[in-house]
């Protein structure tokens, strides 16, 4: 790490390189993954913080920079605004940076990247912003759903849809939910609860309790997960509870053939390899499926198969006593973990998501045997990706039903009319959706 305070640090970099990323079009995971790739542990989960968490906020960021730049931050170079969102978050919410050293290494930043004009705007922007700081009070719009897209740094169009869905003070929970850092949960294998409790603590990780899953735990302190004992030796794997209570709510039977597609990363596969004799866990992505792939040798999984295949296409894997359809979707579950999707999302990707996830549903079904199991889920909070989805597929297929999981599956909270609905300002977990469908026999 530099020593002068005018050098810029290799985070900044990594943290700068990432946001440029994003900009073309990449994930914010994979692009993150490679621009941190040289930094060490404490350094890649500080920028991590950096990153993360200026995404979470950056609409509120950007309703104080606005007003202090002249002409607004639309007429600015996209990196150069990304820029300032970064300076302004390390002013306000990373209290290990002192003011000068957000202020100084984000102006050298902009210098090195945009040249010396750049770098004194930057300079009177940020500068301004400190000696402002006990007086920062913008105001609001008028408008109410505006004022809380702008409070709860979401885009006005997704609120205005929730508002009207669940009211303005649940909606608040949830934009603030979405705001929070999403925790580590593991979840056991190959051991009880217990004892991965007692090998993550011999190895000075700080466990806590999961929400609504009593089996899985949370950790906290800081530590590389990859550089855990139990994680080395196969003795757990990551899984927000909102996933595992698909595949509890699944409840497929002991013995069952199952196919898991749109499978990667992996976890529901894992979850379903608990009771299956056999997971076929397919995926389009060759890439994705690699992640699955090291943890099925991590976990020295010999009856999951992961497969290449669009699930579109599932008739060619053959008929299995049971299908997980985890969709593709637009993720409106899960922007704790994923901030960047909340800016890239666009109100005509509802329509085109429905789409796929039609397509893919259609396919599924006929790969489950008569008699078998269809279970549609999502990671989405839309209806027109859930619900509605859901009812017109029994519309067109009358032999199939929906069929609620046998009692004690899930916790009764979860439930909503024999589907799972799991929302992040009710359960403090990341939002889930799934229906289980029963095919009739005949």
């Amino acid at each position: 790490m530099p020593s002068q305070l005018s050098m810029v640090t290799d985070t900044r970099f990594a943290a700068a390189d990432t946001l440029a990323d994003l900009r073309a079009g990449q994930l914010l995971d994979a692009a993150f993954d490679r621009r941190a790739a040289v930094l060490d542990p404490r350094d890649r989960r500080w920028t991590q913080e950096l990153v993360w968490g200026m995404l979470r906020r950056r609409g509120w960021i950007d309703h104080l920079l606005a007003p202090r730049v002249r002409g607004g931050l639309a007429r600015l170079d996209g990196d150069l605004a990304d820029l300032l969102r970064l300076g302004a978050y390390q002013l306000f919410h990373m209290g290990s940076v002192p003011p000068y050293a957000a202020i100084a290494q984000t102006v050298e930043l902009a210098k090195q990247r945009h040249g010396m004009g750049a770098s004194k705007l930057v300079n009177a922007v940020l500068r301004r912003l400190d000696r402002e700081r006990d007086a920062l009070a913008p105001p609001l719009p008028s408008d109410p759903v505006e004022a809380l897209a702008v409070e709860g740094s979401h885009p006005r169009w997704l609120v205005a849809r929730w508002v009207a869905r669940w009211g303005a003070d649940e909606t608040r929970a949830l934009l603030d939910a979405n705001n929070r850092e999403a925790p580590l949960i593991l979840r056991p294998w190959g051991v009880v609860r217990e004892q991965l409790e007692a090998m993550l603590e011999a190895s000075g990780v700080e466990v806590h309790e999961a929400p609504l899953v009593p089996d899985s735990l949370q950790i906290t302190g800081g530590a590389l997960l990859t550089s855990l004992g139990a994680f080395q030796q196969g003795r757990c794997f990551v899984q927000d509870p909102a996933a595992t209570l698909v595949t509890q709510y699944a409840a497929i039977p002991a013995g069952a053939r199952v196919a898991d597609l749109c499978a990667a990363p992996g976890g529901k596969a894992v979850e379903l390899a608990r009771t299956a004799s056999e997971v076929i866990a397919a995926d389009q992505s060759e890439a994705r499926l690699g992640r699955l792939q090291e943890t099925v040798d991590r976990l020295e999984l010999d009856h999951v198969t992961p497969v290449v295949l669009d699930a579109r296409e599932a008739a060619q894997l053959g008929t299995f006593d049971a299908v997980l359809v985890d969709a593709p979707c637009t993720g409106t579950g899960t922007f704790r973990r994923h901030p960047d999707a909340r800016w890239r999302l666009r109100p005509s990707d509802l329509a085109v998501m429905a789409a796929t996830q039609r397509a893919i549903l259609r396919a599924a079904a006929e790969a489950v045997r008569p008699g078998g199991l269809l279970i549609y889920s999502t990671c989405s909070l839309e209806p027109e990706e859930n619900d509605a989805q859901v009812e017109a597929f029994l519309a067109d297929h009358p032999e199939w039903r929906l069929e609620p999981p046998p009692e004690g599956s899930v916790p009764a909270g979860v439930l909503d009319a024999g589907r799972l609905r799991v929302l992040p300002q009710r359960h403090h977990t990341d939002g889930s959706f799934a229906a289980r469908l029963r095919r009739g026999a005949s």
